[in-house]
């Protein structure tokens, strides 16, 4: 069934011939504002209607499986630490859309969305956050520790994905995959020594580094201003080039995406991206998320500056979608969650033996060092 699902979802995705050849329109971009940077992205952009269909489907899909995660953690079904996407969506989905396939991403512990759109079906998702054998980590890394094919998860301790995201910019260059590296942090983050650490070594080197500040306003309970000396986040990089970006709108997002692939595919170096967005729940789920906002603040984002309702409103108003198209791809996101979900329930949990696999225990060697000194993690024990 849940096949079945995902087939009726890649015909929204990919349609016919005929729908092929539909109309495309060229749209205005929300204003970027840059630091030390002497070129610039165009101000409008190309969106055809297949584009705007599968970037709506995506987030549509995303935005109902995180509302889904909410219940099944209030279920207790999801049990730990969780972290929603919810109002973030246009991030992943538009860089995903400006990446390559040589590409990687690293994110932080929010990265249910970017799981997704780095191929992991939802089922997988949510078996993952359950703990079932079926999840993309066979049920052991939960919500915060999430991995797919040139996706780097997922990690737990605040901004220490971005000197990973470092090292992994350097593989890329090293191995002349012309790959570049997107490395993703929050605002809360975003003062952390080793994210400047980090920006010194990437500048020196040149390393193919996309630095981005998931700058959704809040921290653990805190608003940018009560934690930041400056809240512009795209100019942190001193002397890395910075770019802001409206994280809302998802068109905006691919462009600007496009613009810093290519930058630093072209052996630039690292750039830094602000990208300001919004999360809907709180930091996690012990968090209310509203003892430092008020409700009507959380309202006023979901009616005015809504991802989905943006998109929905651009391609509608330029004909590239029809109401009754937005209205289907709504009623298939919910089915394949539904389904993915029933079937995230259903699935086994990890056997006890599991504890012990994916675990280092055979020797090992550390190339360069002294051979005097090297000591086996066997003989340790």
């Amino acid at each position: 069934m849940y096949k079945m699902l995902q087939r009726t979802v890649m015909r929204f995705m990919r349609p016919s011939r005929a729908r092929m050849s539909a109309a495309s329109a060229q749209l205005e971009l929300s204003k970027y504002k840059y630091h030390k940077l002497e070129t610039s992205i165009p101000t409008t952009a190309t969106l055809t209607a297949d584009e705007a269909r599968e970037m709506y489907m995506n987030m549509a899909i995303i935005r109902r499986m995180e509302t889904q995660a909410s219940n099944m953690y209030k279920e207790k079904v999801i049990r730990g630490f969780c972290h929603l996407y919810s109002g973030q969506e246009a991030i992943c989905v538009g860089l995903k859309a400006a990446m390559q396939p040589q590409d990687s991403v690293i994110t932080a512990y929010r990265a249910h969305g970017w799981t997704y759109v780095m191929g992991v079906s939802v089922e997988g998702v949510l078996s993952e956050l359950t703990g079932r054998k079926t999840g993309c980590a066979g049920g052991k890394g939960g919500s915060m520790h999430t991995y797919a094919p040139n996706f780097y998860g997922g990690n737990g301790i605040v901004g220490a994905q971005v000197p990973l995201g470092g090292g992994i910019a350097f593989a890329h260059k090293y191995n002349e995959d012309n790959g570049v590296c997107i490395a993703l942090y929050g605002d809360g983050a975003a003062n952390q020594g080793q994210v400047f650490e980090t920006y010194n070594i990437a500048a020196l080197w040149k390393l193919p580094c996309i630095f981005i500040c998931e700058n959704n306003q809040y921290g653990m309970g805190t608003s940018i201003d009560r934690s930041s000396a400056s809240t512009d986040y795209y100019t942190r990089g001193d002397y890395i080039p910075g770019i802001f970006v409206d994280g809302m709108d998802v068109v905006s997002v691919r462009e600007a995406g496009k613009f810093a692939l290519e930058y630093c595919r072209s052996g630039n170096g690292p750039l830094v991206m602000e990208m300001k967005t919004y999360r809907y729940f709180g930091h996690s789920m012990s968090d209310p998320g509203t003892s430092y906002r008020t409700r009507e603040e959380v309202q006023e984002v979901r009616k005015s500056r809504d991802p989905l309702l943006l998109l929905k409103s651009k391609a509608v108003d330029n004909g590239l979608l029809t109401e009754e198209e937005i209205t289907s791809m709504d009623k298939e996101a919910r089915k394949v969650v539904e389904t993915a979900q029933q079937a995230a329930r259903a699935a086994p949990e990890p056997d006890l033996e599991e504890c012990y696999t994916h675990v280092l225990t055979s020797d090992y060697e550390v190339r360069g060092a002294d051979q005097s000194i090297i000591v086996s993690q066997s003989a340790r024990h």
